[in-house]
């Protein structure tokens, strides 16, 4: 079973840290057949499976698919905290 709530860590070539993101599973299912899971905004949406592998689907044209993306299953609850990235 995958987790409700998953940290997108993104990662450059040499492994450091850029950006992470808290993501959302939605009711919709990925080209491998694992839910998807989106931003609130909705422009980033990510396929992830049930070990955790990261397929991030492109929300809209001229999107580069990110390589180095590492997904975090978040606690749930509401006073779950999102961790430190660093």
């Amino acid at each position: 079973m995958s987790a409700r709530r998953y940290e997108l860590v993104f990662s450059d070539a040499a492994g450091s840290t850029r950006d992470a993101v808290v993501v959302e599973r939605t009711s919709a299912s990925g080209p491998g057949g694992h839910p998807v899971y989106a931003d609130p905004t909705g422009i980033i949406r990510a396929e992830i499976s049930d070990r955790d592998e990261v397929r991030v689907l492109a929300s809209g044209g001229h999107q580069e698919t990110p390589l180095g993306v590492v997904a975090r299953p978040l606690p749930e609850g509401p006073d779950a905290a999102v961790p430190d990235v660093a």
